[in-house]
């Protein structure tokens, strides 16, 4: 993290802290519906100065399709994360290797992977200016995808991009004492470390000790009358019989989660961290 912003250096007055609101997993038809509903009364409530999702389930509950991320763009999402399903449509490969578009593969893939491992957007002036980093890694316990060291890959980031006025690290992993122990090595380095993949909403938002705001989840955006997102009957069969079951999309109690972080463009120190649920109404 740098000392000062540009702002601060020119006035010689500390601008307002940044907001930055992080959208946990968008799942399927019912997650893209829920968003459209309430990002209105998230902006609102919260008015972020940068909106992040993770949409590696927006098609269907895998993956996400050309025509998904352009509405997730014509919404105000400003930067997407994905995660162990990035691949599942490959028609998103283009974006992810288009420099222009601003959304990125997992950072600890294979030096072979196609597309941007992290994306560089601007933060508003009057909220400290400067460029703020979004990228994501995978976890190595109990995930399917192989992927690198997350400890040296997140470290390997932020020595490429210095100068940065903030940052988070979607930590799209399975199990929790693996996001906690990489949030605890990024502690002071990084101004937000966020968890997805496991679509259940934690209960331990805080602020470490450095100044790096970190959640174990931030929580799914879909329905939650659901197993993580799927129709619970099939879900069960599976589960009970051991046959194969495709599992279709849940529905019902369809909620909007994340978090919303401020902190300091320049420092990039985090000073609060506001976990949020906003239901569909109607």
């Amino acid at each position: 993290m740098s000392s000062q912003s540009a702002t601060e250096k020119k006035s010689g007055n500390p601008a307002r802290l940044a907001r930055v609101a992080f959208l946990g997993d968008l799942n399927g038809a019912p997650g893209r519906k829920v968003l459209e509903s309430r990002i209105a009364d998230l902006r609102a409530e919260h008015r972020p100065d940068l909106l992040i999702a993770n949409a590696e389930n927006l098609r269907n509950g895998s993956g996400l399709s050309p025509d998904l991320y352009r509405m997730l763009r014509d919404q105000g999402i400003d930067a997407i994360t994905l995660g162990d399903h990035v691949y599942r449509d490959r028609r998103v490969i283009p974006l992810l290797e288009d420099p222009d578009e601003p959304i990125s593969r997992p950072a600890n893939l294979s030096s072979s992977a196609p597309g941007k491992r992290w994306v560089r957007i601007p933060i508003p002036a009057e909220a400290g200016g400067g460029e703020f980093l979004s990228f994501s890694v995978l976890g190595r316990i109990m995930m399917n995808l192989p992927a690198n060291d997350p400890f040296e890959t997140t470290d390997e980031v932020l020595t490429s991009n210095p100068g940065i006025a903030g940052s988070l690290v979607d930590l799209h992993m399975e199990a929790t004492s693996e996001k906690a122990a990489v949030a605890m090595h990024l502690d002071g380095r990084i101004s937000m470390a966020l968890g997805t993949h496991t679509h259940v909403p934690t209960a331990d938002a805080r602020i470490l000790r450095g100044g790096t705001a970190f959640q174990t989840d931030v929580g799914m955006c879909g329905p939650y009358d659901s197993v993580i997102g799927r129709a619970a009957d099939p879900v069960l069969r599976h589960m009970r019989s051991a046959v194969h079951t495709p599992y279709d999309m849940g529905s019902g109690d369809e909620r909007l989660c994340g978090a919303l972080v401020e902190f300091r463009a320049g420092t990039g120190r985090a000073s609060r961290i506001t976990p949020f649920q906003y239901q569909l109404e109607g």
